[in-house]
């Protein structure tokens, strides 16, 4: 199985200029080996309040107090201009999101992190073919983690990639030491999983589904944010840093997050790699057209999606809709699902026991409640729904 490691870490080395990869089975591990790896406990991580709730919960797993950044509203960003000096002081490292594929600005928080003497640490989970500064996101910080889950479509894997290639033994084996060891059922109910659900939406039965998930207790999500549980939570804090007392959190919407990876899904994992630019082309054009649509133009004329770099293949486009739940409505009326939203920011769903709040929150507050994630390859239909919804636009300067 090394072996097969070594292949798909060779393809993403090459994508990234000879940077050194690390295979893992997930980001959301990936994550936390590097966290673990690059600070201290009792540290504090600049992190954006505009992110999942897992990776909320991985930072509080490696022993760390999260601190929520400013964010840009016009793509949900890091706004490092809108961070304080007293901010600043004591931080332990920076955590970028590259929401929906958009780029935080890795080459300013690089020269501030330098300064600083902290670790830049890129969560690239959704940027996979983005670029900022002439270079892949990813490439900036001392580590970075993408996920195979988004672009690629496996459902499993990802990688580690960091600097500096001396500290690949360490952390290969703090990698093996944290495995759960690959299960057979695991593979075989892995090898299925494409088929039973072509077949639940051929057959228009995703709500039963659903339906069918909460009655057994296994849909772990009623809302957008997962139960917080603040007072299990105070007592895994107690025992942090440690995957185990955060597993009911760090688990959820992948529960083989740290399973080690089989034949089976290291073979589709490869195919389905190889295929990626193809699949990153299909975003990109999804993504521009978008971007120039009604919905598509941030403050100030800004687009996501594009910039200096050019068109990035977005994982999803975010445009920023007058009243979300509508929009919502009316692409699902068109079996059009729209997921990957992160409202309340985290910093009003944690609250000050858990995160040091944004130092000015309203930005982040409003890019979560309109923005509208879609998947660029149906931008088409997209425009076609929302504008015969009569979906409105909205900017900033309208504080809606």
């Amino acid at each position: 199985m090394v072996s097969a490691y070594a292949e798909l870490e060779e393809r993403m080395r090459g994508r990234l200029g000879g940077r050194e990869c690390l295979h893992v089975p997930s980001c959301r591990f990936g994550l936390y080996l590097a966290l673990r790896h690059w600070c201290a406990p009792g540290g504090r991580v600049l992190m954006s309040p505009v992110n999942d709730d897992v990776i909320f919960f991985v930072v509080l797993a490696a022993g760390l107090r999260p601190v929520q950044a400013p964010l840009d509203p016009r793509d949900g960003s890091i706004d490092l201009a809108a961070v304080p000096e007293s901010v600043w002081r004591g931080l332990s490292a920076v955590l970028t999101t590259n929401l929906y594929g958009n780029p935080d600005p890795a080459p300013e928080l690089r020269a501030r992190c330098e300064a600083s003497g902290i670790p830049l640490l890129e969560d690239a989970a959704h940027a996979i073919g983005s670029r900022v500064g002439g270079r892949p996101v990813g490439s900036w910080g001392e580590a970075s983690v993408f996920s195979l889950s988004k672009h690629t479509g496996a459902k499993t894997g990802g990688f580690l990639t960091f600097a500096d290639p001396a500290q690949r033994g360490e952390l290969a084996a703090a990698r093996d030491e944290l495995l759960h060891p690959s299960r057979t059922a695991s593979e075989l109910a892995y090898l299925v999983r494409p088929y039973a659900e072509a077949t639940v939406r051929a057959l228009r039965l995703v709500k039963a589904a659903h339906a069918t998930l909460r009655l057994l207790g296994r849909e772990e999500r009623a809302e957008i944010r997962m139960p917080l549980r603040a007072g299990e939570l105070k007592q895994a804090l107690a025992a942090a840093p440690g995957l185990a007392p955060f597993h009911s959190w760090v688990r959820v919407d992948m529960h083989d997050y740290r399973l080690g990876a089989g034949t089976v899904r290291v073979r589709r994992t490869g195919r389905l790699l190889a295929r990626l630019d193809a699949t990153l082309a299909a975003h990109r054009a999804g993504t521009e057209r978008l971007a120039a649509s009604e919905w598509g133009a941030g403050a100030e004329g800004g687009r996501p999606g594009a910039g200096p770099d050019g068109v990035q293949p977005l994982f999803r486009v975010p445009l920023l809709v007058d009243d979300r739940d509508a929009a919502i409505a009316a692409l699902a009326r068109r079996r059009i699902v729209t997921g990957y939203l992160y409202d309340p920011p985290l910093d009003t769903y944690a609250g000050e026991l858990f995160t040091d709040p944004s130092p000015d929150p309203e930005p982040a507050a409003w890019f979560a409640r309109h923005a509208l994630p879609v998947d660029p390859r149906r931008a088409d239909e997209v425009i076609g729904v929302l504008r015969a919804a009569g979906v409105r636009p909205v900017r900033y300067g309208d504080r809606g």
